[in-house]
This record gives structure tokens, C-alpha cells and sequence, in this order.
């Protein structure tokens, strides 16, 4: 059964360290050797993290020379957010609608038949 995009990403980027990279990314591009630096793991565990991203099209490989950067793809973090976005929409309509009963439970109550209730002793 093939997988969806939203699936694909989702996967991607639910470990830290993928998140970690993207992060890294999001400022430019990058060698792997840089992006490894600041992780205690061997190249080949951060060359199958970079796999992982690049086959949910997070990250794109370029080849110049002997350097081979990688930069931050931003299409499949849309779809995401778009995903999000209708559930955003949806929790802010109901807060709202909570909001508003919650008004209509604080407003004064008028006086009862023109009486009001005074403490007993």
C-alpha cells in the first residue's frame, strides 16, 4: 500500500534529530559534515537521517565538485501546515462558541419579581 505525502512527512520528522537538521537548514545550506557536527553519531547513522528527509522532499542534495550541500525544501511543511490549518480552524470556532456561552453565564441575572435576596441571620 503506498504511503501519502502527509504520512511521509510526518514519519520524517518525528525524530529530534531530522527536526534538529531542518532546523540547521532553515538558516542554508549545509555539508553533511556540518550538519553532523554538532551530533555524537557516525556519518552513515546521519547520511540514513538525511535519506529520510531527502525521500519525504524536506531536503534536496546538490552535487558541486567534490561538495555535495544540502538545502531545506519547504513544499511538504506546507502541506502540513495547510493539514493543520483546518484543525486550527475548527478549535478556534469551538473556543469561540465556548467563549461566548461562558459570557452568557457571567452576565448579571436580572432581579427576580423585583426582589433581591438578602442574607438571613
Amino acid at each position: 500500500m503506498p504511503t501519502d505525502h502527509l504520512t511521509t512527512t510526518f514519519s520524517a520528522l518525528a525524530d529530534p534529530t531530522r527536526r534538529a537538521i531542518l532546523a540547521r537548514l532553515a538558516s542554508g545550506e549545509a555539508t553533511v559534515t556540518e550538519l553532523a557536527k554538532p551530533f555524537d553519531m557516525t556519518m552513515p547513522a546521519i547520511s540514513k537521517h538525511l535519506k529520510v528527509l531527502e525521500r519525504a522532499g524536506l531536503i534536496a542534495r546538490d552535487r558541486q565538485a567534490q561538495w555535495r550541500p544540502c538545502r531545506l525544501t519547504a513544499e511538504p511543511l506546507e502541506e502540513i501546515a495547510d493539514w493543520v490549518d483546518g484543525y486550527r480552524r475548527h478549535w478556534e470556532e469551538s473556543l469561540d462558541r465556548l467563549g461566548e456561552h461562558l459570557k452568557k453565564l457571567q452576565t448579571p441575572k436580572e432581579k427576580t419579581r423585583g426582589r433581591t435576596k438578602r442574607s438571613r441571620k
